[in-house]
């Protein structure tokens, strides 16, 4: 069940609809359409030799989301009315965040219309919102931690000894490999980090269950930053679709290093269920420290 929706205006402004209690916003959802899976496009082709068709590929259509909102006189339905231009204005983009009872997704879009029933004895509105991207995503961000410290210090603490070292800050782990498990309902890319505690030579990143590789080639990375890998650099990796990019980082400053990438690699991509991921190097491997974030897809609310 949808509990609230909250919208955010361009100018980050936000507004909360709660379904229960209309009166807080001063609109009333009388339905809103566009919340579920969306259409598909397929294509195919057609085979003169064979019935039917052959199969090429697929798509999703961007998504259309339509609210229906009737005004209440809180304070006045004038000022209501001209509330949804504040919040809904036409050409602008709005962040909404749905909540139901077992999960927060977010989705962007673009104000189409606003259409409202002025001359109506209720008068309501039209909103329509068209969603480019039209898959919606976890609020959250999953975090996997395949070697580096793990923090262990949490409040509140007990301290039993003046002269033992009882309290545990944090524990050093090293691990070559990590499981992700995956529960969305689309695949999506991943953010890798490394951060570097010494020099590394060659670096090979894989996903074990696909035989997908991400090779890293560090004579030419030496060559663009002007010295090799030493404690402190990071390098940032995206495999997310329409914003792909790996940048190096060493003392705040981001350096492109794309072309550093074998060009038989792959830009990984999660799917549902256990994707195992395992990285290794020519020289230094226990000097990196590997991290994995990813959000999570949803086909509808």
């Amino acid at each position: 069940m949808i509990k609230s929706i909250t919208v955010t205006n361009h100018l980050g402004e936000s507004m909360v609809l709660e379904l229960r209690f209309p009166e807080k916003s001063g609109f009333l959802v009388s339905d809103i359409s566009g919340l579920g899976p969306g259409k598909a496009i397929i294509n195919t082709t057609e085979v003169l030799t064979k019935d039917g068709s052959t199969y090429n590929s697929a798509k999703a259509n961007s998504r259309n989301i339509v609210f229906s909102l009737m005004f209440l006189p809180y304070p006045t339905i004038e000022s209501t009315r001209q509330k949804s231009y504040k919040y809904f204005p036409i050409k602008k983009q709005v962040h909404l965040l749905v909540e139901t009872d077992n999960r927060l997704s977010v989705i962007t879009g673009y104000v189409e219309s606003n259409e409202p029933n002025i001359f109506s004895k209720e008068e309501s509105t039209q909103i329509s919102i068209i969603c480019p991207d039209p898959h919606f995503y976890s609020q959250q961000i999953k975090e996997t931690i395949f070697s580096g410290i793990i923090s262990e210090f949490e409040f509140p603490f007990s301290n039993e000894s003046l002269t033992e070292d009882l309290i545990e800050f944090g524990t050093i782990v090293n691990k070559t490999n990590e499981n992700i498990y995956y529960d969305g309902d689309s695949e999506i890319g991943v953010m890798l980090y490394i951060h570097f505690v010494g020099l590394v030579e060659d670096i090979e990143i894989y996903n074990t269950l696909t035989r997908e590789q991400m090779l890293i080639n560090t004579t030419v990375l030496a060559s663009i930053i002007g010295s090799p890998i030493a404690a402190g650099d990071n390098i940032i990796i995206s495999t997310i679709k329409g914003n792909k990019y790996i940048y190096f980082l060493r003392d705040g400053e981001f350096t492109n290093i794309l072309n550093c990438l074998d060009r038989n690699s792959n830009w990984f991509q999660i799917t549902k269920g256990d994707n195992l991921f395992a990285y290794t190097a020519g020289v230094g491997v226990t000097n990196m420290q590997f991290k994995v974030t990813n959000q999570t897809v949803y086909e509808g609310v």
